[in-house]
């Protein structure tokens, strides 16, 4: 735990990636393979399970420490990390014992994982006891599930790279689905010619958001446009006897889209598809997609009982091939990989399977394309894909040499006026400054909240907003704070939908904070009829 704990604080000291390689590199170098496994598990952005509740960890904090939890609390709100916090506060142990990252894991974490809340408490205790101080931190961060050092993932993948003598690319499909923590996955990763795991996905292409005019992207009749749909990116992957379904996370989905994976089955063997997973709905012009809401029903599911959902609702909108005949096609352009995607689909789509090319939106010039984008949400879209004809599939978010990638065409946001109600700190280097906020609109007399927002204001316009909030306090509830109804603000989001769970009937998605608007007082807000009317206008 020790190497481990050494890593971590080595890769948050610094943010230059010569340094942070190196540091990794070290570690796999060093490291036994039994500790390593666990380390490369956890590093390549595999979740670890939350272990205890923020409540237990503060409770059983309170009882080793001997503070009142109302100090634990004031603590938290300075330091702007719970992690932090504690380790700072507890004790130094009186016996303390190094033990290896393996054992730390599999005598405290994995236990505590099973652990009702009590026996929970007193694991926790106990590791508090064994453990030296200096790696009660990275401890911390595994435990409550927050464990993250800036673009390791990446950086893993250069400095393994290093390590086996391979290309980046390789290592990147090394590494890509679930990683066993077993000494076999370590050597694996690093032998110069290591096996490839029949189930595993390839590193997902991902794409740059165009702020510059379109133009700037050369001739129109190079670039291929789709619709940029809201749906769950996954890559369908038929090898040998098996099939299997991954997220753009890596998860597999395999439970929650029984109907895809049964798809996935219909492949022909060494095929490997990337698309886009959406609640359809089947219309006498063809289908259009539903609100993510609908899809989102699944995604919390482990196991999806038949009946449950009607199956012909679920589409898979397939955009990109990149296995054929068990041979990576991914270097050749995108044009060759949609001619032979093309035939494909329409030949599964004939024998009634939940699958549809990606339409191509087809323009003479960019000023057309923008009209058409300019309708992307009738259709339920966000905006458009851009992608060079003759790109090939990369491995993240890369732009050769030649400029040839792939665009994110966004439609500019929903906008509305929306009144600040609440406040809450935030945490790392916003630790201290109420830089959290919620934001409601006008329901009659009364104002509902409608967002959560944290993006899009200067550090002068927090230090202005965290002054407001301090002077205009009018309830607290925890760390949260109730301010007087008057700051309005501009919040974007991408769409709006109705839910129960909300007290406005909506919910918006990715809201964000546009600018300040101290032209307007509370009463010149959005009304929650005005944002319903937004609803209505793009069902």
């Amino acid at each position: 735990m020790r190497r481990f704990a050494r890593l971590y604080a080595e890769m948050d000291a610094t943010n230059r990636s010569t340094e942070k390689i190196d540091a990794l590199e070290r570690y796999f170098r060093e490291a036994p393979q039994e500790d390593s496994a666990w380390a490369l598990r956890i590093l390549a952005g595999e979740k670890v399970k939350r272990a205890v509740s923020s409540t237990v960890l503060f409770e059983t904090a309170a009882k080793e420490t001997g503070l009142p939890g109302w100090l634990l609390d004031e603590c938290r709100d300075a330091v702007g990390d719970s992690s932090e916090t504690i380790a700072l506060l507890l004790p130094e142990p009186a016996a303390p014992a190094e033990l290896p990252l393996r054992e730390v894991l599999e005598r405290f974490i994995l236990p505590m994982q099973r652990s009702q809340r009590d026996e929970a408490g007193r694991i926790l205790a106990e590791a508090w006891r064994t453990l030296p101080a200096d790696q009660r931190l990275p401890f911390h961060k595994l435990i409550s599930g927050t464990f993250r050092v800036g673009a390791q993932r990446l950086l893993l993948v250069r400095a393994l790279a290093r390590i086996a003598g391979v290309e980046p690319a390789v290592m990147s499909h090394r590494l890509s689905g679930s990683l066993a923590p077993t000494a076999e996955t370590v050597r694996n990763a690093l032998s110069p010619e290591a096996a490839d795991d029949p189930a595993r996905p390839y590193p997902f292409c991902l794409a740059h958001q165009l702020d510059d005019p379109p133009e700037s992207l050369g001739d129109v009749a190079h670039w291929l446009a789709e619709w940029k749909w809201d749906g769950v990116r996954a890559q369908l992957i038929r090898r040998g006897d098996g099939a299997w379904m991954y997220s753009r996370g890596e998860e597999s989905m395999d439970l929650q889209f029984p109907e895809v994976l049964a798809l996935a089955r219909a492949l022909p063997p060494g095929t490997v598809l990337d698309g886009e997973v959406l609640a359809w709905q089947e219309t006498a012009a063809g289908g259009r997609p539903l609100p993510f809401a609908d899809l989102q029903r699944r995604l919390g599911r482990k196991d999806v009982q038949a009946g449950l959902f009607d199956t012909r609702s679920i589409a898979y909108i397939a955009f990109d091939i990149l296995e054929w005949g068990g041979v990576d096609i991914r270097p050749r352009a995108l044009a060759e990989r949609r001619a032979l995607l093309g035939p494909l689909v329409a030949s599964l789509a004939a024998r009634g399977q939940p699958i549809r090319l990606s339409e191509v939106v087809r323009a003479a010039s960019w000023e057309e394309l923008a009209t058409l984008r300019a309708g992307a949400r009738d259709r339920s879209a966000e905006g458009l894909m851009l992608k060079h004809e003759a790109s090939a599939y990369h491995a993240g978010r890369v732009r050769d040499a030649a400029g040839l990638g792939w665009w994110k065409w966004k439609l500019d946001p929903f906008a509305i006026d929306a009144v600040l109600i609440a406040a809450q700190p935030g945490s790392g280097k916003r630790a201290g400054l109420f830089t959290d906020y919620t934001f409601g609109v006008r329901d009659g007399d009364r104002i509902v909240p409608i967002a959560k927002a944290y993006s899009g204001l200067t550090d002068e316009e927090i230090r202005r907003v965290d002054a407001f909030v301090r002077r205009n306090t009018t309830d607290r509830a925890g760390p949260v704070r109730l301010v007087a109804p008057e700051m309005v603000f501009e919040i974007g989001f991408q769409q709006v939908q109705e839910s129960t769970r909300h007290k406005s009937g909506l919910a918006v998605r990715f809201p964000r904070i546009l600018r300040m608007r101290p032209d307007k007082t509370a009463e010149q807000a959005t009304t929650l009829d005005e944002v319903r009317a937004l609803l209505r206008a793009h069902r």
